[in-house]
C-alpha cells in the first residue's frame, strides 16, 4: 500500500487547514498500522503532486508530527515513522488516580496558577499560535502526606472555563469540560534538583532526581504539557507508570 493510499484524499473545502488534515490522516494510518514503524515516506517534493498541496503544507505538517514524536527525519536519508511510538492509552491517569489505584492518598499544595499567553516554546509543544492564553499551574505533588514531585503545567485556556476549575486534578477538570487527554508522549532522564527543588521536596541539594516531561493529547490536539520533577526514591513509582514505551 502506497503512502497515499494509506492516508486518503485530502479536501480544500474543509474547514480544517489542509496540514491538519494531513496530520491526522497520518495518524490514524500510524494508529491502524497501515504505516509501520521504521518505514520511510516520500520525499516531501513527491507527496505536494500526489496529495495537489504545496510543498509547505508536507513540511508544516510533518514538522508538527516530527515534535510529537510520531515521525523522525534521518539526515540524508529522510522522513521515517519513528520506531518507537507511543502506545494508544484508553484511558490516561492523572497522579491523583495513580495514588489512590495504589492505596495511597494523593494531594496537593499550590506553588501558583497564572493566567498569560504562551511562550514560544510553548507555541511550538502545543501547536498553539503567538499570543494565544494559557493556563499555568505548578505544584507539590504528596503521597500519604510525603512530598513526591514537582508539577509544572500549562493548558490552553480554550480547554478549560477558569484557573479555579482545577481543584485536586487537573485531568478531572478537562474531562469535565470534555478535553481529556487519551493519548501522550512521556520523556525520562536524570537530573539533579537545584536548592529551591530540594528545599521543596525534602531532600538534599544536588541529591538525584527524574525530570518526566509529558505532552497530551484529546482527538490530536496538545492539550496539556507537563514537567514533573520526582524524588530518587521514587524511581520504583515512576517505573509502575511508564510500564510502557515512553
Amino acid at each position: 500500500m502506497s503512502f497515499v493510499e494509506a492516508i486518503g484524499p485530502l479536501d480544500a473545502q474543509r474547514p480544517a487547514p489542509l496540514y491538519q488534515q494531513l496530520q491526522h490522516a497520518v495518524r490514524e494510518a500510524i494508529d491502524r498500522q497501515a504505516l509501520r514503524p521504521d518505514e520511510a515516506l516520500p520525499p516531501e517534493r513527491d507527496l505536494a503532486l500526489d496529495l495537489s498541496v504545496s510543498r509547505i503544507t508536507i513540511r508544516k505538517a510533518f514538522d508538527g508530527l516530527v515534535a510529537e514524536g510520531l515521525l523522525t527525519r534521518r539526515q540524508g536519508a529522510g522522513t521515517f515513522v519513528a520506531a518507537r511510538v507511543e502506545k494508544n492509552f484508553s484511558k490516561l491517569t492523572s497522579f491523583s488516580e495513580d495514588m489512590a489505584a495504589r492505596g495511597r492518598k494523593a494531594s496537593s499544595s499550590w506553588l501558583s496558577r497564572s493566567q498569560g499567553t504562551v511562550t514560544p516554546e510553548e507555541a511550538l509543544t502545543l501547536g498553539l499560535s503567538p499570543g494565544t492564553g494559557v493556563y499555568r499551574f505548578n505544584r507539590i505533588r504528596y503521597a500519604d502526606g510525603l512530598p513526591m514531585a514537582l508539577e509544572y503545567s500549562t493548558v490552553p485556556a480554550a480547554c478549560l472555563p477558569s484557573l479555579d476549575s482545577v481543584e485536586a486534578s487537573l485531568y478531572r477538570a478537562l474531562s469535565d469540560n470534555g478535553h481529556r487527554p487519551n493519548r501522550a508522549l512521556q520523556r525520562l532522564r536524570a537530573v539533579l534538583f537545584d536548592a529551591e527543588q530540594a528545599q521543596l521536596l525534602g531532600t538534599a541539594d544536588s541529591a538525584a532526581g527524574l525530570l518526566i516531561e509529558r505532552r497530551a493529547f484529546h482527538n490530536g490536539q496538545a492539550v496539556e504539557v507537563t514537567k514533573s520533577y520526582y524524588r530518587g526514591d521514587a524511581y520504583d513509582f515512576v517505573a509502575e507508570l511508564n510500564d510502557g514505551p515512553v
